[in-house]
């Protein structure tokens, strides 16, 4: 199954269209700048907006104007997670569950996988004013999946809370869309977020989407606006190999190049994200000799994008464990003669690494 969308929506002084079909489970991040429409992308997912076109969500066709279809908002089963956690306030954690339980007919059990999923068993007799910013949305993201949602939309549902509390709820929130594998939308100004959580990412900019794809392919392509930020970078998919206790660092492989992470224990096996921004690469022409930079990717050049009023240019770089950017000055470009099918070495320190 998939999440199918055909859509189109007109307000003074601007336009929605949306034409595409999202992963049928997983994280899809809708990312741009604010007031591109991606909010209104969910308000209509979830019958909130009534625009033209036709939406399928798992399968059920919820919105179709060629057979005149309209699901109303309380028969799509969609979750919708605000900025805000909206729990009810006379009642307590215990209570807001239960609600959500009795409308859907969720049991116990599923409640029960919901407090361990979240870690929010320890909260139940409370009431909303007595938790943390980070434990309302934890609730509340809760309390949206009790109503055994089809598709989940999380429209920055982070941005309210302070940066130690997002660090608080990422590794729960990344738990439970993994766990659940609900087709799920998070909108988002947050790159980390992003790479966090998401498999798939739609760029969007004036109502429309401009791009879409794996997250790995996307953050890694020079020719988006991703590229131009000050944190650009790529993220490489590895997995653990063993663990240095006495350094503190885990050893990767991405592909069948061995990378080393500091500050992390990474358990042999487990497949993680490392992403390495592109201000953190060094090249050289030929195998490096001693150097602090123990991440060393044998690649080939593939594009050299130019950004000659900075003094600068983003090269992007194929390695055996995925595309790799490394944002050079233009001396430096001139010097190594750095251009399109040239072998090279790219570096980065462990520390680097996130």
């Amino acid at each position: 199954m998939s999440l199918a969308l055909s859509v189109a929506l007109e307000r003074p002084g601007f336009r929605l269209t949306v034409d595409q079909t999202l992963p049928a489970d997983g994280v899809t991040a809708v990312f741009g700048p604010s007031g591109c429409g991606k909010t209104t992308l969910l308000r209509c997912i979830a019958g909130l907006e009534r625009p033209r076109g036709r939406i399928v969500l798992d399968g059920h066709v919820v919105h179709d104007d060629a057979d005149g279809i309209w699901v109303p908002v309380e028969a799509r089963r969609v979750g919708l997670v605000f900025q805000d956690a909206r729990l009810f306030a006379h009642l307590s954690v215990a209570g807001n569950l239960r609600y959500a339980a009795r409308r859907s007919g969720a049991t116990a059990a599923e409640r029960d996988e919901l407090l361990e999923l979240l870690g929010i068993g320890a909260l139940l007799r409370r009431a909303p004013a007595e938790l943390s910013g980070g434990e309302r949305q934890r609730v509340a993201i809760a309390r949206t999946l009790l109503a055994r949602p089809r598709v989940l939309l999380l429209d920055e549902p982070l941005s309210a809370v302070d940066e130690g509390h997002r660090r608080e709820i990422l590794p729960w929130l990344e738990r439970a869309v993994a766990e659940l594998r609900l087709p799920t939308l998070l909108v988002t100004h947050n790159l980390d977020e992003v790479v966090r959580l998401a498999g798939h990412l739609l760029l969007m900019d004036g109502g429309r989407v401009t791009a879409g794809g794996r997250l790995t392919e996307m953050l890694a392509r020079p020719d988006l606006p991703l590229a131009r930020r000050e944190d650009a970078g790529a993220v490489l998919e590895a997995r653990g190999v063993g663990y240095d206790a006495r350094h503190h660092m885990s050893e990767l492989r991405c592909g069948s190049t061995p990378v080393w992470l500091a500050g992390e224990h990474v358990p042999e096996g487990r497949a993680v994200r490392v992403r390495i921004h592109a201000s953190d690469v060094t090249l050289a022409l030929e195998s490096p000799g001693a150097t602090s930079a123990l991440n060393r990717f044998q690649g080939v050049v593939e594009t050299v994008t130019a950004e000659p009023a900075e003094g600068r240019c983003l090269v992007a770089v194929a390695t055996d464990g995925g595309r790799l950017l490394a944002s050079l000055s233009s001396l430096s470009r001139e010097r190594l003669g750095i251009e399109p099918g040239r072998r090279v070495w790219a570096m980065a320190k462990t520390v680097a690494l996130v």
